[in-house]
């Protein structure tokens, strides 16, 4: 099946609510109202009760606590409030078939999306945007589980004989995971930038011009398959991808200096995994 024919399966593509949609329109849009937008999300209680849930959680560490999305937009600021919205709206609306860790899936790639809101700082990207990106660099891979089940045992194999998942499909398939995450962004209308992030994560480098956000979350990806792997400060150090890091001049000695503030950071969202 090739990536249009995968597309044209709309019955079986997740339908994201109403609001998610309007708030990913806002990346671009330059003029939006803040509280009308605030007052939307509020409608939905099951979205608003999975965003106060996390806004009040230690992650954010506010004052006091979050009674409303418009409290969480004022003490939080829109973009925050966005993401939260964003990470609700999608966890709940993308399913998966027997037998996939859905909690283990985005559990990973909230732990990615929060290194490269981390990661963002040593480099000129959006620390909002950043993780976005982040938190959807592998839905492909949900949506190839879930709309190409046989396709996806015979992938699955192939990376448990040691062969890299993003290779395996395109000799499989003819495109991978990170083809089909952002061809699903662009019909969510994502922006441009989110969308080719997703696209080249997986080879950052091999783009004529390197993409910022592929790059910020290739490197967030290393790092928390360092840690699943148990690695420590000095191995991370020893085989940290510096050719990409270089490639967006990120501020590399910086960042490794202060790897240990990662500690915690990758389990920020985990109250959103009570309700997948």
């Amino acid at each position: 099946m090739n990536l249009a024919s995968l597309f044209e399966q709309t019955h079986n593509l997740p339908n994201i609510p109403k609001i998610v949609q309007e708030l990913i329109d806002t990346f671009n849009q330059e003029d939006f109202d803040m509280d009308e937008i605030a007052n939307k999300i509020s409608l939905d209680p099951v979205l608003t009760a999975k965003v106060l849930r996390l806004a009040n959680s230690a992650h954010y560490g506010v004052s006091r606590s979050i009674a409303s999305t418009a409290d969480a937009s004022v003490l939080l600021g829109f973009s925050t409030l966005r993401t939260l919205v964003l990470a609700s709206g999608i966890t709940g609306a993308m399913q998966a078939p027997e037998g996939f860790d859905r909690k283990e899936f985005w559990r990973d790639n909230f732990a990615v999306a929060a290194i490269s809101k981390w990661m963002a700082s040593y480099c000129k990207v959006n620390g909002e945007t950043a993780f976005t990106c982040g938190m959807l660099h592998s839905i492909g891979e949900l949506l190839i589980q879930l709309l190409m089940p046989s396709e996806a045992k015979k992938i699955a194999a192939a990376v448990d004989a040691g062969g890299k998942i993003a290779e395996v499909e395109l000799a499989m398939l003819g495109y991978n995971y990170a083809d089909v995450g952002a061809e699903l962004a662009s019909r969510w209308k994502f922006p441009p930038d989110i969308v080719e992030g997703i696209r080249h994560h997986a080879s950052p480098l091999n783009p004529s011009e390197v993409d910022d956000l592929a790059a910020l979350v290739s490197l967030a990806v290393y790092i928390h398959d360092s840690h699943k792997q148990g690695w420590g400060d000095k191995e991370i150090l020893e085989n940290f991808p510096l050719d990409v890091a270089s490639a967006i001049n990120l501020d590399t000695k910086q960042a490794l200096e202060d790897l240990q503030q990662l500690n915690g950071i990758e389990s920020g969202m985990d109250s959103l995994l009570e309700d997948v």
